[in-house]
């Protein structure tokens, strides 16, 4: 019989291997991504507060979410845990091994695609390799988890850190003039036809794996930490205690927004570029807080209607992941509207939510109908080396076999 109380909450384990808070907060970290990414690709300013004929209303937009985006970390944190629960409902016939090899080489697949494609700042192709690495460490105790993912990201902090503040001490800060001469070819080729702006991505793919080799250590401490939650069911047991939540959220959230100003504020101004990855080793640090409080926030203010819609996009993660990027590469490149460099962070931030609201609706007419995205179908495909099954009732829940849920 089901939980009361999970009646009133609409938090409920919908299948085995799958808990409904964790695709609620899965499909809530998308319009953080959106965010993010939108602003990546609409222009090569993101970094410097929309560039210098940015209105007040835009460096004001960049700045904001600067300083109150970080759900990338919840991305990686929900990707641990999702691992743990895909392993407690594996088949237990030693295949286990094979299906996540087979699994992280199709996701590193799709992202190899996504890159080239559609946006060369890809995490997928990184979440695959450092799932394999999760892999290996899968038998750590929580404790231990936690212990390494605090020394992966001290570590990197520290390093950020160092290099940040010898880069205020001996170098000039780079002038808008500069800048712009500097980025001139990419704006063109991003406004050229298919092979320029593939020739674009090309190009610039090492220096994008480059920094995603660069902040592995806080990825997979993320991984880590989302491990370590799976197996003592953090999710599953803290969400219903709504003191706990309140408290988390009261003690952490504004250490969390004060880091996220201080990182807003090199990256974005006042502060000059020089600053930006001083504003990056305060973030590594304070960034847990502030999606710490994000996650527990949600699950305390959340409806039962609200978290069915944030669930099913959840539940399609990967799809609604890289349909952002289709979306964005066909208004922002010349693949379709060739906006690149021409719209301000504001309008584009504004369209986010567009596109979220479409994101919702979609997430919800179609997992209604279908047990699968299409995304999460061609890499559950790859993974079983056939075609899977119809589901004799959507939203049952996963097969023993249900691979990792991931954006």
């Amino acid at each position: 019989m089901r939980d009361p109380a999970d009646a009133v909450s609409g938090r409920e384990a919908v299948g085995p291997g799958r808990v409904q808070d964790v695709d609620v907060l899965r499909g809530f970290a998308l319009f953080g991504i959106l965010l993010v990414n939108s602003q990546l690709m609409a222009g090569p300013y993101a970094a410097f507060g929309g560039g210098p004929h940015a209105s007040g209303a835009d460096r004001a937009a960049a700045w904001a979410v600067t300083a109150t985006t970080t759900l990338y970390q919840l991305f990686s944190f929900l990707f641990g845990y999702s691992f743990v629960l895909q392993e407690r409902s594996g088949r237990p016939d030693g295949g286990s091994a094979g299906r996540h090899l087979r699994r992280t080489a199709g996701l590193f697949g799709l992202g190899a695609l996504h890159a080239v494609l559609l946006y060369s700042g890809d995490i997928l192709m990184t979440y695959a390799v450092l799932g394999l690495v999760l892999y290996g460490l899968r038998g750590l105790s929580p404790r231990a988890a936690l212990r390494i993912a605090v020394c992966l990201v001290a570590g990197l902090a520290v390093l950020l850190l160092g290099y940040g503040l010898l880069t205020v001490a001996l170098t000039r800060p780079a002038t808008p003039a500069r800048y712009a001469a500097e980025i001139a070819p990419s704006v063109t080729a991003y406004r050229g036809g298919f092979l320029s702006v593939v020739g674009a991505r090309l190009r610039e793919l090492p220096a994008t794996m480059g920094a995603n080799v660069l902040y592995a250590p806080d990825i997979l401490a993320a991984f880590l930490a989302g491990l370590a939650a799976a197996k003592v069911g953090l999710v599953e047991r803290r969400g219903r205690d709504r003191e706990w939540l309140r408290r988390v959220v009261v003690r952490w959230l504004p250490v969390g927004l004060a880091g996220g100003a201080v990182t807003a504020c090199c990256a974005d101004g006042p502060l000059d570029s020089r600053w930006f990855l001083v504003g990056h080793a305060v973030s590594l640090l304070t960034a847990p807080a502030l999606t710490a409080s994000y996650v527990c926030g949600l699950l305390l203010l959340v409806r039962p209607a609200a978290a069915r819609v944030l669930a099913a996009s959840g539940r399609m993660a990967l799809t609604q992941y890289l349909s952002q990027s289709l979306v964005l590469a066909f208004v922002f490149t010349g693949y379709g509207l060739g906006l690149y460099d021409r719209v301000g962070t504001a309008v584009v931030l504004a369209g986010c939510l567009v596109l979220y609201g479409g994101q919702l609706a979609l997430g919800v007419r179609l997992m209604g109908r279908v047990r699968y995205g299409p995304a999460e179908l061609v890499l559950r495909t790859v993974t079983l080396g056939r075609r899977p099954g119809r589901s004799p009732s959507p939203g049952s829940g996963p097969a023993a076999d249900e691979p990792l849920r991931v954006p």
